[in-house]
């Protein structure tokens, strides 16, 4: 993108921010915006739509009506970024998303001397170089209203306390150079596009904390590279950057896809259930999803195909 077209991105993204919200607030007291509407729905939805057989169709039709909401209430012209990991893995900082100018993300959060090293799943992991509020670029001092919410996925059976409430506080940020060169790098990428079957697909994209050795893959290196914001698995859609996070990792599924039709396209593994528990219901083509107040319920095999049904999108 050129700086003129990231610069329009992120005013349609404040602009969205500056909306009134369609949830009503006494029933979802932190939500505030049109921004927190797609927050909201992503938390009530948590514990169906990630690491399970919902998480790529559901995250697909996700960003899609996250790009429609920028078009339509927001004149945004464009479409939706996608951040290619492996360009900036080794230096986060300097790179266009997070180099804090007027065309970036915004970038790093200040300096707290009191965050901690990432730990959970067998895995340690050290601490980014920020861990405060953002406070420059277009984010600077940009303003997030729910959350944030345990890591501790092992005990989630409804959504946890805070729920919906309404919790002001600042985006944080911590590039973390040692996750995202570890974890989104140029061979991390390869492997994954050369997985042999979607349960393999997943597996690579996935690793933590469905694996005991605690390997995170490259959809939990990208969160985890950036800091609590987007390492919120619930609140996580407050990060700016989490949309082309996921619009990568859209693209890389649409290009695993294509290069099997007759055996990728409709593919599908997995439940309907956060972590796919033994007593969780499998999901199939016919299996409905659901949007909230963004979207009509569809079926997965609505979104399998992102030049079918509607979507009519293809990556470069």
């Amino acid at each position: 993108m050129t700086p003129t077209e990231r610069k329009s991105y992120t005013d349609a993204v404040l602009c969205l921010a500056r909306k009134p919200p369609r949830l009503s607030t006494a029933l979802y007291p932190g939500v505030r915006s049109r921004f927190d509407d797609f927050v909201a729905t992503h938390i009530n939805y948590t514990l169906h739509v990630h690491y399970s057989g919902l998480f790529l169709p559901w995250h697909r039709r996700f960003t899609w009506l996250w790009e429609q909401a920028l078009r339509e209430e927001c004149s945004y012209t464009g479409y939706l970024p996608y951040w290619n990991w492996p360009l900036w893995a080794h230096d986060l900082k300097h790179s266009p998303l997070f180099d804090c100018s007027e065309t970036s993300l915004s970038g790093d959060g200040e300096y707290n001397p009191g965050e901690q090293s990432l730990s959970g799943g067998g895995v340690t992991l050290p601490r980014g170089c920020g861990g405060g509020c953002v406070r420059c670029g277009p984010f600077k001092d940009f303003q997030v209203h729910l959350g944030p919410f345990s890591r501790d996925l092992t005990s989630f059976t409804d959504i946890p306390s805070p729920g919906f409430e309404y919790h002001p506080h600042c985006l944080n940020r911590s590039l973390n150079n040692f996750v995202s060169s570890n974890y989104d790098n140029e061979t991390v990428v390869s492997r994954l596009l050369s997985s042999t079957d979607i349960s393999d697909f997943q597996l690579v994209l996935d690793h933590w904390p469905a694996r005991p050795d605690g390997v995170l893959g490259p959809h939990g290196g990208g969160h985890f590279s950036l800091g609590s914001t987007m390492q919120d698995l619930f609140a996580s859609p407050q990060d700016p950057a989490f949309m082309l996070h996921h619009g990568m990792i859209d693209r890389l599924w649409a290009m695993w896809q294509s290069k099997d039709e007759r055996h990728r396209r409709y593919a599908l593994n997995g439940t309907a259930t956060i972590l796919n528990p033994p007593w969780g219901k499998p999901v199939a083509l016919d299996t409905v999803m659901e949007f909230g107040v963004l979207d009509q319920p569809c079926q997965i095999k609505e979104v399998m195909d992102p030049m079918g049904h509607g979507l009519c999108y293809k990556y470069t």
